[in-house]
């Protein structure tokens, strides 16, 4: 709705989380160079670490290397890390930097983001099935009208459900700006689709 600043901004006006104590503890065993507590933050971030990953390349293989590239690179770093920040912001901007260093120095290939959000369960009619198709490429070819960083923004808060906070700190830009980009992506993707809404009638 023009003028709305969607359900993140509930995100955005609360206080920042305090470290979660047990993440805190294991990186200041890490600090102390038992790297085994590691462990423990490669368990809880490697799923958000590679949605994040695939929004910024698009392609499965290439955001696994750059997820474990991340994870090596925050270990190298942890001892600069202070343990009264939160561990995922920081390893969320280090997986964004990585990636989109990744695809300057390897191209982009064909996206997959559609794939990963899913469809249904079950098992749809030939009509249905055709239908669904039909729905994914629109909003595919839709998505990939947007620009870049808007389209990143969308997929990180409506696919993968980031809080628009959580992706101002992974792009390194303001709440405010990320409401902004999901306003103008969402209306550039009703406009986009508008003719799906036609049909449907």
């Amino acid at each position: 709705m023009p003028g709305s600043i969607g359900p993140e901004a509930r995100h955005d006006s609360a206080p920042a989380e305090a470290p979660d104590p047990h993440e805190a503890a294991a990186i200041a065993r890490v600090q102390r160079g038992e790297a085994e507590a590691f462990d423990l933050l490669v368990r809880r971030y490697m799923r958000t670490g590679y949605a994040v990953a695939f929004r910024v390349l698009g392609h499965r293989e290439d955001a696994e290397d750059v997820v474990q590239e991340a994870f090596l690179a925050a270990l190298a770093n942890i001892g600069s890390f202070d343990t009264g920040r939160r561990f995922g912001p920081w390893f969320h901007r280090i997986v964004v930097t990585r990636g989109l260093n990744f695809r300057k120095s390897r191209g982009r290939r064909a996206t997959e983001a559609l794939d990963d959000a899913g469809v249904a369960s079950g098992d749809p009619g030939p009509a249905a099935a055709a239908e669904q198709d039909a729905l994914r490429t629109s909003v595919a070819q839709a998505l990939g009208r947007l620009p870049e960083r808007q389209r990143m923004v969308v997929q990180l808060f409506e696919l993968d459900g980031f809080s628009g906070a959580e992706i101002a700190g992974m792009l390194g830009i303001s709440p405010g700006t990320v409401r902004w980009y999901l306003h103008e992506a969402r209306q550039a993707l009703r406009g986009t689709l508008a003719h799906l809404q036609e049909t449907a009638r």
